[in-house]
């Protein structure tokens, strides 16, 4: 351990409750404990940011997930990017820059197998959370592999401004669909269609009738559905899906924090009819072609084809409030904290 550790503690948010509804700064606690140790072909990384994202408040329930619950008393789960303090893997020094899941904490051990090495000369580290990191990856498979779109093909996408929407978009864009986003704000609409080039997007909070925005939207039908969001604006979509559209299913964030389950119509008539195929996804499905997808995005970020906005807040004390914040719709782009230099 060098002399930049000595008497120094370990900051962490862990898990105080389990949410009802939307989760409230009371569900999380502030603690300091003893900075660990790295063992045997393990890697002490300290944090220099730290990601928020939507699929954490699934890990706050107490049922079965693809995933590990987060327990009570618990560090919150979620990605980091680092710089290595101390390092046991003989492919990792002192000094690199690493991503890492080590959760809601200043400091944090890693096998060394699970980290990837982050090029700050690349771009600025915290994209490696971000356009560069899961949400970007997330957009590339989720929407070229499951959604497949072809050229001239309308792709909708709701959740248009967050970390993943917004990179669905330019990357459809690239691949010549016309695209159409739904977000949750004025400022969310003129920055995905000024800012990042979308054909077309609506406020869901302005408009009465989705069907009816849909179909001004959306004239030829919709060949790709992207839906990060489900409920209303989801149910009001798949009537005007066109044959063999496809469904890509990334996440339900309006269904989250429901504590009973919305009812909605049933629409299985229209996969029938239109012969449409739906499909859920991880972004963990295509993991051993993530190497291959991160070295087109860069491409395409350096290019300048696909853009990106960084939601940052500072404080890793200030987390639990970022993260709620973020679960209201408050962030425009990816929401990372900050937590060192």
């Amino acid at each position: 351990m060098t002399n930049l550790l000595e008497e120094k503690m370990n900051r962490q948010i862990t898990l105080a409750a389990r949410p009802e509804g939307f989760p409230v700064p009371e569900d999380f606690k502030l603690v300091e404990t003893p900075i660990p140790e790295p063992g045997e072909g393990e890697v002490l990384s300290r944090t220099l940011f730290m990601s928020v994202d939507p699929y954490m408040r699934g890990r706050m329930n107490d049922r079965a997930s693809y995933a590990a619950n987060v327990q009570i008393g618990d560090v919150m789960v979620g990605g980091t990017v680092g710089e290595v303090i101390a390092s046991n893997d003989p492919d990792f020094e002192v000094g690199d820059i690493v991503q890492a899941q080590i959760g809601w904490q200043a400091y944090g051990v890693s096998k060394g197998s699970n980290l990837r090495k982050v090029n700050p000369d690349l771009a600025p580290v915290s994209t490696a959370l971000g356009v560069l990191g899961m949400p970007g990856l997330t957009a590339y498979f989720g929407l070229l592999e499951v959604g497949q779109p072809k050229e001239g093909e309308t792709v909708l996408v709701t959740g248009a401004a967050g970390a993943v929407g917004s990179i669905v978009g330019q990357i459809a864009k690239i691949v010549g669909c016309r695209v159409v986003g739904v977000a949750g704000s004025d400022e969310k609409i003129a920055h995905v269609v000024d800012e990042l080039g979308f054909d077309a997007a609506f406020n869901y909070k302005e408009v009465d009738d989705y069907s009816a925005e849909l179909q001004r939207q959306c004239p030829d039908g919709i060949d790709v559905f992207f839906d990060n969001v489900g409920g209303a604006v989801s149910d009001a979509a798949f009537p005007l899906m066109n044959v063999r559209g496809r469904i890509s299913v990334c996440g339900q964030i309006s269904q989250y924090n429901l504590t009973a389950p919305e009812q909605g119509p049933r629409m299985m008539w229209y996969f029938i009819s239109q012969r449409l195929t739906m499909r859920g996804f991880l972004v963990f499905d295509f993991e051993d072609q993530h190497a291959e997808a991160l070295k087109q995005m860069a491409v395409w970020v350096n290019e300048g084809r696909i853009k990106y906005r960084e939601d940052i807040w500072e404080g890793l004390e200030n987390a639990p409030e970022a993260f709620i914040d973020m679960m209201r719709g408050g962030n425009v782009g990816k929401r990372v904290v900050k937590v060192a230099d």
